[in-house]
């Protein structure tokens, strides 16, 4: 389910050697410092040789909304949710089993099924118009989504499929994938990350049948929208999807972390949802947040053709699980290669008690960044993007440090705390320095920004 997002500009970067099934051509690239200094080969901007993304086995034209690095285009079709033994798999596997064990139809089969291979290119209208998200939201700006063009994207959310998944005639289901957000740097942050998606639906006598003298009751009224309930729905309705919703999640969050769990719900806004929630969990006396949910849209579901139903629908981070049930310190982690880290979760069963083992403590370098800002064209995301597709994995965080306001020309200087660290291995001064650099030039020549390096 979607949160809300940050917002700032986006600028277009060419980056980094793609794997074999994603292909870019002619990233657009808008350099206002023609003099400034060529960037070291090694990190240098791919030179445009026509308009087009290649991506899965389809060719989408490029336009002014074309911001999706190769960097982040070689994450796609990793599939990680996927990788057996993988610890997001292990995470995606024991809640599947959950619901298969505890929610089942009347046949005795599974009530809900498990989508997780649909593709992460939607629409716009897929990410956003179906999900009733107005023209004018914010969460639609280029500066917190990757787009390929006007009309196609990288899903920022697993609610992207939603609407097709009800349309065609689901109830309740789970969609799992990878999902892409332009955010900033640090151990809990990652610009591909992974969702999984509940919906379930209920008809009138579904939700009304275990209630006594429930047989007068009505999921729908005409009434008015208030902080607890939409205009359509009744309040008897309501309070029972929430009651329903709450244990369900509830009693995944036990299943998974184990009994004397304690949560706690916060009232929140999605825009799709109402009334809505996040779940909070206290680990290791630390309340943590791990999924949002509510009650769906009554006009989202009647617009996918299930207009007798009302439902509810959660989101969770599989990231987030996994690193607070395996003591993961680090979201980078969950892209190494390294056998080190992937053999400790080959266990016999999904439910193996695991606790990760840290490779090593690799000290850190870290260096400082400083310059003048553009007068309206500069936004922190665009900066945090471009150390990404440079650094890569390299970078363990990206910390504002000072922001300078000169008290004559008002002109804004920035300085940003520039953290390396290799998750597997010791960095080297020299290799940091390339790199280093590489982000100082095309900072200057992508962003336009004045260096004070």
């Amino acid at each position: 389910m979607a949160m809300l997002w940050k917002f700032m500009r986006v600028a277009k970067y060419s980056k980094t050697a793609l794997s074999p099934k994603v292909k870019v051509r002619g990233i657009p690239t808008h350099s206002r410092h023609s003099s400034s200094k060529s960037v070291p080969s090694d990190f240098a901007a791919s030179a445009p040789c026509s308009n087009t993304v290649e991506l899965l086995g389809k060719s989408y034209p490029q336009d002014d909304y074309s911001n999706v690095t190769e960097k982040i285009l070689s994450k796609v079709g990793k599939n990680l949710h996927n990788r057996k033994h993988h610890p997001l798999w292990l995470i995606k596997e024991q809640v599947k089993e959950h619901f298969y064990k505890h929610y089942l139809g009347r046949r005795g089969t599974p009530l809900f099924s498990v989508y997780d291979r649909l593709s992460p290119v939607v629409t716009v209208q897929q990410n956003f118009d179906s999900l009733l998200i107005p023209h004018n939201h914010a969460s639609r700006r280029k500066e917190d989504n990757y787009y390929l063009n006007r009309d196609h994207m990288l899903r920022a959310h697993t609610s992207a499929h939603q609407w097709d998944l009800i349309h065609s005639g689901l109830d309740a289901f789970l969609a799992v994938g990878d999902v892409y957000r332009r955010d900033t740097i640090d151990n809990t942050h990652y610009p591909v990350f992974h969702q999984m998606e509940g919906v379930r639906l209920f008809s009138c006598h579904e939700l009304f049948s275990s209630i006594k003298d429930g047989e007068g009751l009505q999921l729908f009224e005409q009434g008015h929208r208030t902080a607890h309930k939409q205009e359509c729905h009744t309040m008897e309705a309501v309070r029972l999807v929430e009651f329903n919703l709450k244990q369900v999640l509830t009693k995944l969050m036990t299943h998974i972390f184990g009994d004397g769990l304690q949560v706690r719900w916060v009232d929140c806004y999605f825009p799709f949802t109402h009334p809505s929630f996040e779940m909070e969990i206290n680990f290791q006396g630390e309340w943590m947040e791990v999924l949002g949910c509510g009650v769906m849209e009554q006009q989202l579901v009647n617009s996918a053709g299930a207009q007798d139903k009302i439902g509810w629908a959660f989101g969770l981070g599989l990231e987030r699980l996994a690193m607070i049930l395996y003591n993961i310190p680090d979201i980078r982690l969950f892209w190494s290669e390294d056998e080190r880290f992937l053999k400790q979760f080959i266990g016999p069963h999904i439910w193996q008690k695991i606790k990760f083992q840290p490779l090593s403590r690799y000290p850190p370098l870290i260096n400082d960044i400083s310059f003048w800002l553009p007068s309206d064209t500069y936004s922190q995301n665009d900066f945090y993007d471009l150390v990404r597709t440079i650094g890569g994995d390299l970078i363990e965080k990206v910390v504002l440090l000072d922001e300078f306001a000169h008290p004559k020309t008002k002109r804004v200087s920035h300085c940003y705390r520039i953290t390396y660290r290799h998750p597997e291995r010791t960095l080297t001064q020299d290799e940091v320095h390339r790199i280093h650099q590489a982000i100082e030039e095309s900072a200057v020549r992508e962003l336009g920004v004045e260096g004070r390096f």
